[in-house]
């Protein structure tokens, strides 16, 4: 019998990640599978990590690629410049992005002639891809929830895509979007989990916790030189938390953005790096690792986020939230404002501009009583669950794909 192929179609960071965590459950379930991917957004190195060939060109635009993750505002001027910087768009352009877009489209119909299935995760983009390859496919909509609006909002060119009849099966972030797309006629869909939640077994390092002390996370990001920036916003959140009540401080921080660069960005604030992994100003020390993001999630009490996924997926585990807007691309006013309905009542976003001293002061102060609220605390517990969903989504949409597979 021949292998089995699959083709997965993403567009963006996060769409990347989820592709490949059902990509590593698909091979555990069947290692016989062959594999590929094109990218559409970034250089895909969350698949060149597991070794999947990448069919296609791939490149790192200006914006970070942030300026198409959304195809139905790329085809709208007016969104440009309501919801995306019109010169962070014009250096994508003159970068080849359309070029960058016609290439990848070539090379997945070449490819997608010899595979059986296609595993679109993102939104219209690569919809439309596997759409007009002509191939059975599968959606899995990573990037659109009906807590948005209260309902799915689908652009005409998608519910064309969810509606042909090659599309197998619609899979939701939530349960929530799978029930209202389900009573608008579109019966494919379903929720099977979101793997996102299947990545935050702790490596088990200790990190030590401060008697009698609440312990605040401080996710700044994964996208230089936007995360150093974060970063350095949030060195100053620190100073006015730790003006109101104590707290322990703890960064999870992304590789690229290394110590050299951490302990300058510190120094031209007044801090002092005096060992390696903490920060320190007056009494307050703020320590960074490596590599342990899943621990720091599990021990904290809180988060500070200015981050996507991250973000829920410290929802997901019941942790609070506090947004402040920064300077962008991606962590916007409106990027914080979209999360924020999506992700319900544990995230409060503070401030509707890049964050000044007073939005700090403010921030502290939201962080100093969410932090003594027990009856909230609980809530969020409850709310991630239903928002984000329990561990066990890669496996479970690994095992949708081959029951589809085993009927084509």
């Amino acid at each position: 019998m021949a292998k089995r192929r699959i083709l997965c179609l993403s567009n963006g960071h996060g769409e990347d990640l989820n592709a490949t965590l059902v990509i590593r459950a698909l091979r555990r379930l069947d290692p016989t599978l062959r594999i590929t991917a094109m990218p559409i957004v970034g250089e895909g190195q969350a698949y060149r990590k597991l070794g999947i060939p990448i069919i296609g060109p791939t490149e790192s635009l200006p914006s970070g690629g942030f300026n198409y993750i959304n195809f139905a505002r790329f085809l709208n001027p007016r969104n440009w410049v309501r919801d995306k910087n019109p010169i962070s768009l014009g250096r994508d352009l003159v970068s080849g992005l359309v070029i960058l877009i016609w290439r990848q489209w070539r090379a997945t119909c070449r490819h997608s002639r010899t595979c059986d299935l296609l595993f679109a995760t993102g939104d219209i983009v690569p919809i439309l891809f596997a759409l007009l390859t002509g191939k059975p496919f599968v959606v899995f909509l990573v990037s659109t929830s009906a807590y948005y609006e209260g309902h799915v909002k689908l652009p005409l060119v998608l519910k064309w895509g969810l509606r042909s009849r090659r599309c197998q099966k619609i899979l939701t972030r939530d349960g929530y979007t799978a029930r209202d797309l389900q009573r608008r006629g579109f019966h494919r869909a379903i929720f099977a989990g979101y793997p996102i939640m299947d990545t935050l077994a702790p490596t088990g390092k200790a990190i030590k916790r401060e008697a009698h002390c609440p312990l605040i996370a401080l996710l700044p990001g994964s996208r230089l030189p936007e995360a150093r920036q974060n970063l350095g916003l949030m060195l100053r959140l620190c100073q006015a938390i730790a003006a109101r009540c104590p707290a322990q401080f703890e960064a999870a921080l992304v590789p690229q953005l290394d110590a050299e660069q951490v302990q300058a960005l510190a120094q031209s604030q007044g801090w002092q790096t005096s060992r390696t992994g903490a920060l320190t100003q007056g009494t307050v020390t703020v320590g960074y690792h490596y590599g342990l993001f899943a621990d720091i999630l599990h021990h904290c009490d809180l988060v500070v986020g200015m981050a996507g996924t991250a973000v829920e997926q410290a929802v997901g585990l019941g942790k609070p939230v506090v947004q402040i807007p920064g300077a962008g691309p991606q962590f916007t006013y409106l990027f914080a404002e979209a999360q924020m309905r999506l992700l319900g009542l544990s995230v409060v976003t503070v401030g509707d501009r890049p964050a000044d001293q007073a939005i700090l002061e403010t921030a502290a102060d939201h962080i100093s009583d969410m932090l003594t609220d027990p009856a909230y605390l609980q809530a969020c517990v409850a709310n991630g669950q239903e928002r984000v969903g329990l561990p066990g989504g890669s496996e479970a949409i690994a095992q949708t794909l081959l029951e589809i597979l085993a009927t084509l």
